[in-house]
């Protein structure tokens, strides 16, 4: 149910100088009172009044802006690395290599050549997930309408190109400064003391450029999966990629431009773009107070209040650099596939402590930005979870359901919160309905500088793509 709230009153003209000292005053409030953003005939509700006094309290002082995801153009306001300044022209590099099926070139077996993207596994379609519980690369076939549709090519056997966890989303990655579950991925910040874990010959080796996860993980990606920018190759010699390079990378001489790290370096760029500013949520930030349902802003109440979600779930994306164990079941549990050493299972099962080797990062995940996840229903690190009710039940009830978590890792943070089954379901609400932006299509290119099919390019997921 939406309330729209309207009222008359009397009209009131000031004299000119007054009127001139009420305009300044009133944009210094704009401009500093970053939790006034509506204006006085959107007041809104006492539910507005109440939920907007919640999230200031949860913001430490700083106001609604603390929550307000940048507009994708605005580079100046989206977090950055500073070795990777982010120009338009590494995003319009980016955007077409982080969809470019021709980046395939060193592919397991011979029909994989131009097959598969960095978009295959983290297409706008699935909010830049994968619509499945795995992601697969080369190796998939068919792609559906949403990427539901993909299914492995049973000629691939253990040489699937998927992974032991379940795919993460690029979405809001800007605000992420470590990348993977385990935050394996990134030179800089916390990870600065890890060094003796970046194993030469490893796709952790990349930590030492020194980059940024998102940096990080775009780079040694490419690498992983077989993506290049080999000699002769469709985009080594595609006109338009090459001036996309000169441009992107003006400084660098012309025969040294076109490397899997400046790749990486413009995919990466055009990442931090990808951002949800056009949920409804960030709409009411923004003043639009009738974005939100009365369900919703009842949701969003229990999140920054008694549902204790804005703990971890914190800052423009919901998320935060921290690291839990929470007592869910890996992918193994459900039974995987790939060319998984077990080894790989153990290390991947330990979340960040089979990274860092220590005793207390045991079993911990990293907490997850929370917008566009219905685009993709597969929830925790092991895809256990269907739906965000399930999610929100579980959490409510704090009962693990991975034995192997030992009691005293679980995070003091996985306790009972009481929630009646109507909070839940407003709680739910506000997941699913207010943090949804509806067009992500908008940060997809029309078509790819070398005509390929994308984000997959096998013969039935052409079929599929109407390519």
């Amino acid at each position: 149910m939406q309330y729209v709230e309207t009222r008359s009153a009397p009209r009131f003209v000031l004299p000119p100088s007054i009127s001139r000292i009420a305009g300044v005053l009133l944009m210094g409030l704009l401009l500093t009172g970053c939790e006034v953003l509506g204006s006085d005939d959107d007041a809104g509700s006492d539910l507005d009044d109440q939920l907007r006094s919640r999230i200031v309290e949860a913001s430490d002082g700083s106001g609604l802006s603390f929550f307000v995801l940048p507009e994708s153009d605005d580079f100046n306001a989206i977090p950055q690395d500073p070795n990777n300044p982010i120009t338009a022209e590494k995003v319009a590099l980016g955007r077409f290599l982080y969809h470019e099926t021709g980046l395939l070139t060193d592919p397991e077996r011979p029909e994989g050549m131009f097959t598969a993207s960095c978009a295959s596994c983290h297409h706008a379609q699935a909010g830049f997930q994968a619509n499945k519980r795995q992601g697969i690369g080369e190796g998939g076939l068919g792609f559906g309408q949403f990427g539901e549709g993909r299914r492995d090519n049973p000629a691939y056997g253990y040489d699937l190109d998927v992974q032991p966890i379940r795919t993460p989303t690029t979405l809001n990655a800007a605000y992420q400064e470590l990348m993977l579950w385990n935050g394996q991925f990134g030179g800089a910040g916390m990870n600065r003391g890890t060094e003796a874990q970046w194993t030469e010959g490893t796709p952790k080796e990349t930590n030492y450029l020194g980059h940024h996860g998102v940096e990080t993980q775009a780079i040694a990606g490419l690498r992983v999966h077989r993506m290049g920018l080999i000699d002769s190759s469709m985009v080594y010699e595609n006109a338009t990629y090459k001036q996309l390079f000169a441009e992107a990378f003006p400084d660098i001489p012309k025969d040294e431009r076109m490397t899997v790290e400046n790749a990486g370096l413009a995919i990466a760029a055009y990442e931090r773009t990808l951002l949800a500013n056009g949920a409804p949520f960030q709409r009411w930030l923004r003043g639009d107070l009738g974005a939100m349902d009365e369900a919703q802003k009842h949701g969003a109440l229990l999140f920054f209040g008694k549902a204790l979600c804005v703990e971890c779930h914190t800052g423009p994306a919901l998320n935060s650099m921290t690291f839990f164990a929470l007592g869910m079941r890996d992918l193994e549990s459900a039974g995987i596939h790939g060319d998984f050493t077990p080894e790989d299972l153990d290390a991947t099962r330990r979340g960040r402590g089979g990274f860092t080797k220590r005793a207390e990062d045991m079993y911990a995940f990293k907490t997850p930005q929370l917008y566009n996840l219905t685009d993709s229903p597969f929830y925790g690190h092991g895809a256990e979870f269907r739906t965000l009710r399930e999610v929100v039940e579980y959490k409510n009830a704090a009962s693990p359901s991975n034995p192997l978590v030992p009691a005293d890792l679980l995070a003091d943070a996985f306790r009972p919160l009481s929630l009646t089954q109507q909070e839940v379901a407003d709680l739910t609400a506000f997941l699913e309905g207010a943090l949804y932006d509806a067009n992500l299509m908008r940060y997809v290119p029309d078509a790819l500088p070398t005509g390929n099919c994308f984000p997959v390019n096998d013969a039935e997921a052409q079929e599929d793509l109407g390519c």
